[in-house]
């Protein structure tokens, strides 16, 4: 074959299989984004929910941050909010969302943390403090409105909802702890995160596990500054934690219902054979959790649900 035509072949190859990695990594670069825009979770949650409810969009505004929530559901009802865990966003809890028991009882709203979603993406807050300050300035504008707010965290949000009680005591009528990463180095950091936080890499990693690599490697001192202030929450918790989360370990259970020494009630239950996936493993304990704190006595015996 004549070499030249050999070289243009190569050339055209490598040009071919450049565009096709390009391509994939843009594909695969939007897929980890972990987040869905406005139009599109409103339509899916419509379709999903029994009712025809149509979600709300609304925006919270500083002037360095501005925080994503949606609301869907009965303004008359009581107020439920779930916070994401990390690299996540609202689209998380859509099975949640559109669940006729949860929608029948409660409002429900889900909030993007700050750097993930559309509240300001990519754009870390390692402070939890400073994210519970965000989201709860939105919850004071719904304090009038709703007469009962429950605060439903999973993994890191679970971090973010306990600072919410501590800080904002009487801001919280109920607080769910799933999968709750609380207790200072009890959970599993990968070096994947070390080596993707450094300058030169960085930019090549999603905005959404830019932001988890920041919160991680920050956590165990965020959660170190939270311990003094376990005293302050005094709403009613529930703990959910599965007893094979190689995540978030058992442990973590364990010290949040020891430290939770004046909130009204405890209760915490283990999932037997569970990891840190709960809310597509233990779905109705995660509903069932949620009815015992809005007061629905049908619900007392979480037990029933944890089989």
């Amino acid at each position: 074959m004549n070499i030249r035509l050999l070289y243009w072949l190569l050339r055209r190859k490598r040009f071919y299989f450049s565009l096709a990695l390009l391509g994939f990594l843009a594909f695969a670069y939007k897929f980890l984004e972990f987040r869905q825009s406005n139009a599109i979770l409103k339509k899916e949650l419509r379709e999903g929910n029994p009712f025809n409810w149509q979600a709300t969009f609304r925006y919270y505004a500083e002037s360095k941050r501005k925080i994503r929530y949606l609301e869907i559901g009965n303004d008359t009802k009581p107020l439920i909010v779930f916070i994401h865990g990390a690299p996540s966003s609202i689209s998380f809890w859509n099975d949640l969302l559109t669940d006729s028991t949860l929608l029948s009882k409660a409002k429900l709203m889900a909030v993007d943390r700050p750097g993930y979603g559309y509240s300001g993406y990519g754009r870390p807050e390692i402070s939890v403090k400073e994210q519970a300050r965000l989201i709860a300035q939105v919850l004071l504008q719904k304090r009038n409105v709703f007469n009962k707010i429950i605060l439903h965290g999973s993994s890191y949000g679970g971090t973010v909802a306990a600072r919410i009680a501590m800080d904002y005591p009487n801001l919280v009528d109920g607080l769910l702890l799933q999968s709750a990463s609380v207790e200072p180095g009890a959970e599993t950091t990968y070096d994947i995160s070390y080596i993707t936080t450094h300058w030169a890499l960085e930019w090549l990693v999603p905005g959404a596990f830019k932001v988890a690599n920041h919160e991680k490697l920050s956590h165990r001192k965020q959660l170190e500054l939270m311990r003094p202030f376990w005293s302050r929450v005094i709403a009613p918790t529930i703990i959910l934690q599965g007893d094979a989360d190689e995540l978030i370990f058992p442990s973590n259970a364990n010290y949040a219902e020891k430290q939770l020494i004046n909130a009204c009630s405890v209760e915490k239950l283990i999932a037997r054979g569970s990891g840190h996936d709960l809310l597509w493993t233990r779905r109705e304990l995660l509903i069932a959790s949620l009815m015992k704190l809005l007061g629905d006595t049908t619900y007392n015996n979480l037990n029933l649900f944890n089989r």
